[in-house]
């Protein structure tokens, strides 16, 4: 794990620091397919999920948020051992390991949860470190849906489903 970052799981306090992560991340418009516009109570309903599932924060050991992730079941009934994971980095948290160490905790986590595999729906093929860091903590892209997310640069691009066993 990064030094002195801190990975706990959110709580409804931490919501004031996560939604300017999560608004920036959602109007950038090049990683989530989330509404460019998507207003703070969507997002907190998108991102605060039910204790079936896991919120996290990455905390630098000075205090401030730099990233939050969330766990779920990716489908429900005979596909709910298979988890789904985002992740959202702050500007400041890029480059320190935070998203490394998300990822590690939401793996273990879900691993502990008795999940058995854990699927990203929806990688956005231009967004490489992304690719690059899944792909480097055991995940392989098994699909690719071509078009299938408006890039506000690169026009249509692929979006990469990506899996691993836990």
């Amino acid at each position: 794990m990064a030094h002195g970052l801190i990975i706990r799981t959110a709580t409804l306090d931490d919501w004031p620091a996560i939604w300017p992560i999560m608004r920036a991340v959602a109007a950038a418009g090049d990683t989530y397919t989330y509404p460019v516009d998507l207003d703070e109570p969507a997002g907190q309903t998108l991102w605060m999920v039910p204790p079936s599932g896991r919120t996290m924060v990455a905390v630098d050991a000075a205090g401030p948020i730099l990233g939050t992730a969330k766990v779920t079941r990716n489908q429900a009934g005979p596909g709910s051992h298979v988890a789904n994971a985002s992740f959202m980095v702050a500007p400041a948290g890029r480059g320190r390991g935070v998203g490394r160490a998300l990822g590690e905790a939401a793996i273990d986590w879900a691993r502990s949860a008795g999940f058995r595999a854990m699927q990203f729906n929806a990688v956005v093929s231009t967004n490489e470190p992304a690719i690059y860091l899944w792909q480097s903590l055991g995940f392989e892209i098994v699909g690719v849906v071509p078009g299938a997310f408006a890039h506000p640069v690169h026009g249509d691009v692929a979006l990469n489903v990506m899996h691993r066993w836990l």
